[in-house]
Protein backbone atom coordinates (compact mmCIF):
# COMPACT_ATOMS: atom_id res chain seq x y z
CA UNK A 1 0.00 0.00 0.00
CA UNK A 2 1.04 3.68 -0.88
CA UNK A 3 1.92 5.42 2.74
CA UNK A 4 1.29 8.47 0.67
CA UNK A 5 -1.48 8.00 -1.13
CA UNK A 6 -3.21 6.66 1.99
CA UNK A 7 -2.57 9.71 4.39
CA UNK A 8 -6.39 9.91 5.03
CA UNK A 9 -6.21 6.53 6.51
CA UNK A 10 -2.96 7.80 8.73
CA UNK A 11 -4.57 11.04 10.07
CA UNK A 12 -8.23 9.53 10.80
CA UNK A 13 -6.11 6.89 12.75
CA UNK A 14 -4.33 9.24 14.80
CA UNK A 15 -7.11 11.23 15.80
CA UNK A 16 -8.63 8.10 17.06
CA UNK A 17 -6.37 6.28 18.78
CA UNK A 18 -7.10 5.19 22.29
CA UNK A 19 -5.49 4.26 25.03
CA UNK A 20 -7.35 2.34 27.52
CA UNK A 21 -4.47 1.45 30.30
CA UNK A 22 -2.86 3.78 32.37
CA UNK A 23 0.93 4.06 32.51
CA UNK A 24 3.37 4.70 35.01
CA UNK A 25 4.02 8.11 34.22
CA UNK A 26 1.92 10.70 36.03
CA UNK A 27 0.91 12.59 32.67
CA UNK A 28 -1.45 15.59 33.37
CA UNK A 29 -3.90 13.79 30.46
CA UNK A 30 -4.01 10.41 29.62
CA UNK A 31 -3.73 9.27 26.45
CA UNK A 32 -7.65 7.98 26.02
CA UNK A 33 -8.69 11.02 27.57
CA UNK A 34 -7.23 12.98 25.35
CA UNK A 35 -7.15 11.26 21.95
CA UNK A 36 -10.81 10.72 22.48
CA UNK A 37 -11.37 14.04 22.77
CA UNK A 38 -9.29 15.31 19.83
CA UNK A 39 -11.14 12.08 17.41
CA UNK A 40 -14.67 13.60 18.71
CA UNK A 41 -13.78 17.32 17.88
CA UNK A 42 -12.34 16.61 14.22
CA UNK A 43 -14.92 14.08 12.72
CA UNK A 44 -17.67 15.88 14.46
CA UNK A 45 -15.77 19.17 12.62
CA UNK A 46 -15.69 17.25 9.12
CA UNK A 47 -18.86 15.47 9.09
CA UNK A 48 -20.65 19.03 9.84
CA UNK A 49 -18.81 21.51 7.74
CA UNK A 50 -17.91 19.07 4.38
CA UNK A 51 -18.58 21.09 1.96
CA UNK A 52 -17.33 24.12 3.58
CA UNK A 53 -13.91 22.17 4.01
CA UNK A 54 -14.34 21.51 0.57
CA UNK A 55 -14.16 25.32 -0.61
CA UNK A 56 -12.39 26.37 1.65
CA UNK A 57 -9.25 24.29 2.21
CA UNK A 58 -7.58 26.77 4.63
CA UNK A 59 -10.50 26.14 7.09
CA UNK A 60 -9.73 22.72 7.69
CA UNK A 61 -5.60 22.87 7.51
CA UNK A 62 -6.25 25.82 10.46
CA UNK A 63 -8.16 22.41 12.25
CA UNK A 64 -5.67 20.43 11.53
CA UNK A 65 -3.44 22.78 13.00
CA UNK A 66 -5.04 23.78 16.25
CA UNK A 67 -6.50 20.36 17.36
CA UNK A 68 -4.21 17.57 15.59
CA UNK A 69 -0.77 18.96 15.43
CA UNK A 70 -0.18 19.13 19.24
CA UNK A 71 -0.46 15.48 18.97
CA UNK A 72 2.32 15.13 17.12
CA UNK A 73 5.86 15.04 17.75
CA UNK A 74 7.24 16.44 14.41
CA UNK A 75 11.17 16.91 15.63
CA UNK A 76 11.34 13.41 16.34
CA UNK A 77 9.71 12.81 12.95
CA UNK A 78 12.16 15.23 11.29
CA UNK A 79 15.05 13.23 13.19
CA UNK A 80 14.11 10.03 11.98
CA UNK A 81 12.59 11.17 8.20
CA UNK A 82 16.19 12.34 7.95
CA UNK A 83 18.09 9.52 9.73
CA UNK A 84 22.10 10.43 9.68
CA UNK A 85 21.51 13.83 7.32
CA UNK A 86 19.96 15.11 10.56
CA UNK A 87 23.32 15.17 12.42
CA UNK A 88 24.91 16.54 9.18
CA UNK A 89 22.18 19.63 9.22
CA UNK A 90 23.15 22.70 10.89
CA UNK A 91 20.42 24.13 13.48
CA UNK A 92 19.48 26.49 11.21
CA UNK A 93 18.43 23.66 8.44
CA UNK A 94 17.33 21.66 11.34
CA UNK A 95 15.07 24.33 12.13
CA UNK A 96 13.71 24.98 8.38
CA UNK A 97 13.11 21.09 7.71
CA UNK A 98 10.76 20.75 10.69
CA UNK A 99 8.74 23.76 10.03
CA UNK A 100 8.64 22.94 5.77
CA UNK A 101 8.23 18.95 6.46
CA UNK A 102 5.26 19.80 8.91
CA UNK A 103 3.83 22.09 6.29
CA UNK A 104 3.76 19.45 3.74
CA UNK A 105 2.07 17.16 6.00
CA UNK A 106 -0.50 19.80 7.59
CA UNK A 107 -1.71 20.07 3.48
CA UNK A 108 -1.44 16.76 2.36
CA UNK A 109 -3.53 15.40 5.19
CA UNK A 110 -5.79 18.50 5.32
CA UNK A 111 -6.60 17.75 1.25
CA UNK A 112 -6.75 13.93 2.47
CA UNK A 113 -9.29 14.65 4.98
CA UNK A 114 -12.05 16.57 2.70
CA UNK A 115 -12.46 12.35 1.35
CA UNK A 116 -13.52 11.41 4.66
CA UNK A 117 -15.95 8.41 4.21
CA UNK A 118 -16.31 6.57 8.19
CA UNK A 119 -13.84 3.96 8.09
CA UNK A 120 -13.74 2.06 11.67
CA UNK A 121 -11.51 1.73 13.77
CA UNK A 122 -10.98 -1.45 15.56
CA UNK A 123 -8.55 -1.36 18.96
CA UNK A 124 -5.98 -4.06 19.43
CA UNK A 125 -4.77 -5.49 23.01
CA UNK A 126 -3.16 -2.39 24.62
CA UNK A 127 0.20 -3.42 26.59
CA UNK A 128 1.33 -0.64 28.63
CA UNK A 129 4.90 -0.06 29.21
CA UNK A 130 7.60 -1.26 31.43
CA UNK A 131 8.46 0.29 34.29
CA UNK A 132 11.16 2.93 33.41
CA UNK A 133 10.45 3.15 29.63
CA UNK A 134 8.94 6.35 27.89
CA UNK A 135 7.70 5.09 24.49
CA UNK A 136 5.15 2.54 23.68
CA UNK A 137 3.10 1.29 20.57
CA UNK A 138 -0.89 0.90 20.07
CA UNK A 139 -2.12 -1.39 17.83
CA UNK A 140 -5.06 -0.86 15.91
CA UNK A 141 -7.02 -2.12 12.29
CA UNK A 142 -8.56 -0.09 9.80
CA UNK A 143 -12.18 -1.78 8.87
CA UNK A 144 -12.94 -0.46 4.93
CA UNK A 145 -15.87 -1.18 3.92
CA UNK A 146 -14.69 -2.06 0.15
CA UNK A 147 -11.49 -3.56 0.89
CA UNK A 148 -9.23 -5.61 3.43
CA UNK A 149 -8.46 -4.55 6.73
CA UNK A 150 -5.86 -2.53 7.33
CA UNK A 151 -2.98 -2.70 10.80
CA UNK A 152 -1.71 0.38 11.71
CA UNK A 153 0.89 0.39 14.76
CA UNK A 154 1.66 3.68 16.79
CA UNK A 155 4.84 4.58 18.26
CA UNK A 156 4.24 7.13 20.92
CA UNK A 157 6.42 8.95 23.83
CA UNK A 158 5.96 10.63 26.88
CA UNK A 159 8.21 13.76 26.90
CA UNK A 160 7.82 16.88 29.50
CA UNK A 161 4.61 14.57 30.52
CA UNK A 162 2.69 14.58 27.39
CA UNK A 163 2.10 11.59 25.55
CA UNK A 164 3.12 12.13 21.72
CA UNK A 165 2.86 10.10 18.00
CA UNK A 166 6.90 9.90 16.71
CA UNK A 167 5.98 7.06 13.68
CA UNK A 168 3.16 5.38 12.35
CA UNK A 169 3.08 1.93 10.44
CA UNK A 170 0.76 0.98 8.17
CA UNK A 171 0.69 -2.91 6.97
CA UNK A 172 4.62 -3.13 8.49
CA UNK A 173 5.34 -0.11 6.67
CA UNK A 174 7.04 3.03 8.52
CA UNK A 175 6.11 6.23 7.75
CA UNK A 176 9.09 8.04 8.70
CA UNK A 177 11.32 5.32 6.99
CA UNK A 178 9.05 5.88 4.11
CA UNK A 179 9.77 9.42 4.04
CA UNK A 180 13.64 9.14 4.84
CA UNK A 181 14.32 7.18 1.38
CA UNK A 182 12.86 9.62 -0.67
CA UNK A 183 14.58 12.46 1.31
CA UNK A 184 18.39 10.95 1.07
CA UNK A 185 17.96 10.96 -2.42
CA UNK A 186 16.96 14.03 -2.49
CA UNK A 187 19.36 15.46 -0.58
CA UNK A 188 22.11 13.26 -2.58
CA UNK A 189 20.91 14.98 -5.67
CA UNK A 190 20.82 18.92 -4.38
CA UNK A 191 21.35 18.97 -0.91
CA UNK A 192 19.63 19.40 2.31
CA UNK A 193 18.95 23.09 1.57
CA UNK A 194 17.23 22.29 -1.96
CA UNK A 195 15.10 19.30 -0.22
CA UNK A 196 13.62 21.86 2.05
CA UNK A 197 12.89 23.90 -1.05
CA UNK A 198 11.21 21.33 -2.75
CA UNK A 199 8.93 20.72 0.22
CA UNK A 200 8.11 24.22 0.30
CA UNK A 201 7.51 24.22 -3.13
CA UNK A 202 5.37 21.36 -3.05
CA UNK A 203 3.26 22.67 -0.12
CA UNK A 204 2.74 25.85 -1.92
CA UNK A 205 1.59 23.55 -5.20
CA UNK A 206 -0.94 21.43 -3.39
CA UNK A 207 -2.33 24.97 -1.67
CA UNK A 208 -3.36 26.34 -5.78
CA UNK A 209 -4.90 23.23 -6.48
CA UNK A 210 -6.75 23.00 -3.37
Amino acid sequence: MNILKKSLIILLSIVSLSSNAATSYASSTQPDELIKSTSEKVLSALEQNKEKFGQQPEELQALVRDIILPHLDFRAMSKLALGKNWRKANDAQQERFVDAFKTMLIRTYSKSLTEYAGQEIKFLPYRPPEEGKRTVKVKTVINQANGPEIPIDYSLRIKDDVWKVYDIKIDGISLVTNYRNSFAADINRVGIDGLIDKLLAKSSDQTEKA
